[in-house]
């Protein structure tokens, strides 16, 4: 049997940077064996005003699985210091396992359009009894419809995979699918009810959801009351229209002068450069279509096995005149020394893809 028992779909505008709200986050001392995610973390108003918190905690102990965490969530407004309420929310995973992370979820009591700021924090978390990884759940097709009108908001995504179980009974088994977008921050969390699986029994998983279109991907997990699975990482793979109406080319670093870079020097502004075309077919030219251009400029990590990080995010908002070629310049301070990587993205003012990725630009720092 299987059941969806929770969507959350966002259906207003999803910024990178907020313009509504002012974000802050608290990480746990580093004597703590667990930790809120703060960059994953992201902050939005449904369509009935309440404020919604989604992030991630991680368990960092190599060692203890970790269960019972509260996370606590302050809403605040641009005017009065002290709080407008006070929620509290727990993980996705009942049981957290060593080096895994887990979503959480928070919602405001009331629906109220002044909150402006939120301040997450852990309250507290014990340790729990191990579980073995003894679920395998795998990924076996995922799509989206094709989009014909450029100011959807959402996808309908179908899912399928499977669950193989390990060698003793279960109850109380999920499947989790939780959708991150290209700032790597959970956007969305949908689940699949499985309840009771036989030893080493293997169950169909189906889902059809109507997804963010700033979804990118999502993470696919599994818990039962005895065993857990792996976390997989699944790129959605963009709707067919998308990738063929608008191309990002010729993603350059230059300076002030428009002198094309490799390295550049700490402190000194550069301008990061793409052009980008847009082609509709013949009956089907739009007269002028907004988007917006964003950046993303990561820093490569020393460790092999550890992800790059976020270190700027900037945008550019522009219009396309029917068919045609447009040009975006963002300036660009660096901070810090290091290897960066730059990522290009355009996306419509509903922040629904309008085209594939651009190519990745290697900048040195120093």
């Amino acid at each position: 049997m299987q059941k969806i028992i929770f969507s959350i779909i966002l259906i207003l505008i999803l910024l990178p940077i907020s313009q509504v709200f002012s974000q802050e986050y608290t990480d746990t001392p580093p004597t703590l064996s667990i930790s809120l995610k703060s960059q994953s973390t992201f902050v939005y108003q449904d369509s009935e005003g309440y404020t919604i918190v989604i992030g991630l905690i991680e368990n960092n102990d190599p060692l203890s699985f970790l269960t019972n965490v509260v996370i606590q969530a302050k809403f605040f407004d641009d005017f009065n210091p002290n709080s407008l309420e006070v929620s509290e929310g727990s993980t996705v995973l009942k049981v957290i396992p060593p080096n895994t992370k887990s979503p959480f979820i928070i919602r405001s009591e009331n629906p109220n359009p002044n909150i402006t700021e939120v301040f997450t924090t852990l309250l507290k978390f014990d340790t729990s009894e191990s579980m073995k990884n003894s679920l395998i759940i795998s990924n076996t097709n995922v799509f989206l419809d094709p989009i014909s009108n450029l100011s959807d908001s959402t996808y309908t995504l179908y899912f399928s995979g499977t669950l193989q179980n390990g060698n003793a009974p279960i109850s109380e088994t999920f499947a989790y699918l939780a959708f991150y977008d290209v700032f790597d921050r959970i956007i969305q969390i949908s689940s699949i009810e499985i309840g009771d699986v036989g030893m080493k029994e293997m169950k169909s998983l189906k889902l059809t959801e109507e997804i963010s279109t700033s979804a990118v991907g999502f993470l696919l997990f599994s818990e039962s009351d005895k065993f857990y699975s792996t976390i997989l990482n699944v790129k959605i793979p963009p709707p067919e229209i998308y990738v063929k109406l608008v191309s990002i080319s010729d993603v350059t670093v230059k300076d002030t002068l428009g002198k094309k870079l490799s390295e550049v020097k700490l402190g000194n502004v550069v301008q990061i450069e793409s052009k980008t075309s847009i082609q509709f077919t013949e009956n089907n030219i739009a007269n002028e279509t907004p988007y917006t251009y964003y950046i993303q400029i990561k820093e490569k990590s020393p460790n092999p096995d550890m992800p790059p990080t976020i270190h700027h995010i900037d945008k550019f908002d522009g219009k396309f005149i029917e068919n045609g070629l447009e040009l975006q310049s963002i300036d660009w301070i660096p901070e810090k020394k290091g290897l960066f990587f730059i990522e290009t993205f355009v996306w419509d003012r509903n922040n629904a893809p309008l085209a594939a990725q651009g190519p990745f630009v290697l900048i040195l720092v120093n």
